[in-house]
């Protein structure tokens, strides 16, 4: 199974994270159109801790050898929170995130996402206190990024303390480190019932990344394309206006991840989306 649509975009590996290594993964993607990629950190299927510097070089190769390029690094926010009120989730969580701004660098990846911490949804710390915690981070990290020849990607995220992207913006101005990315994610601002075309202009000074999945406004999902209501058609307009032109990258979530990423990216492309 192939769709001669993939090429126009690029593929997150979320979906084979717990049946495929990173390069199987990549390999079996490729094989189906896609040339560009998002790896996601998990462990037994690219995890820092588990690729010495042998590894590391034989999976750069690899990469290389597909015609392939991994524009990202993405770690689960679930597990981790650069926010936590506890000092040591902190000091784990940004010692995990070292470690793959380092893999970054040795793979050749521009980007690592990471989100910008979790509040205690019954009782949540005071917003300047969760937003101190989230600056401590990027003061150890950005500078190890910018040395690693890679940067940091924060992206929109429901289930962070600052969901909503003229929050995390006015946030990240007030950081004031340009080099520091949005990576926007369509479903997330979906399910925070923001208009999409403007929350993508909210962020442009700062977009790197795009990233495509279906979802409603109830039940949180990066779904196949249909399964939810994400309003796909207004988009290409909207990248247009903004300038962007490098691939969206499919984040889909599936059970059968071929036929329903692949489905995907023949919808979309009916959409007017392309490279």
């Amino acid at each position: 199974m192939t769709s001669s649509s993939a090429s126009a975009f690029g593929c997150n590996t979320y979906s084979y994270t717990l049946s495929h290594s990173a390069e199987a993964c990549l390999t079996h993607l490729a094989a189906k159109g896609f040339a560009e990629f998002e790896v996601m950190m998990v462990p037994g299927h690219c995890w820092p801790a588990e690729l010495d510097v042998a590894a590391r070089a034989a999976l750069r190769r690899r990469i290389e050898g597909l015609g392939a390029k991994v524009v990202t690094l993405n770690m689960p926010n679930i597990d981790m929170n650069v926010a936590g009120i506890a000092p040591e989730m902190r000091s784990y969580t940004i010692g995990l995130l070292k470690d793959i701004v380092e893999l970054a660098g040795d793979l050749n990846v521009p980007g690592v996402v990471l989100g910008c911490g979790k509040a205690n949804p019954l009782f949540p710390a005071p917003r300047d206190r969760l937003t101190g915690y989230f600056f401590e981070a990027l003061d150890v990290l950005a500078p190890l990024a910018k040395k690693s020849g890679t940067a940091l990607w924060v992206e929109n995220m429901p289930f962070a303390f600052l969901p909503k992207i003229d929050e995390l913006m006015s946030a990240l101005d007030r950081y004031g480190n340009p080099d520091i990315g949005i990576v926007w994610d369509a479903a997330n601002s979906h399910f925070m019932k923001e208009d999409l075309g403007a929350s993508l202009t909210r962020c442009v000074s700062r977009l790197k990344l795009v990233h495509l999945s279906d979802t409603d406004q109830k039940t949180y999902a990066h779904a196949a394309v249909g399964q939810g209501d994400v309003p796909f058609a207004t988009l290409p307009a909207a990248l247009a206006r903004v300038g962007y032109r490098r691939r969206t990258i499919l984040e889909i979530t599936s059970p059968t991840p071929d036929a329903d990423i692949l489905a995907s990216a023949d919808k979309l492309a009916g959409m007017g989306y392309a490279t």
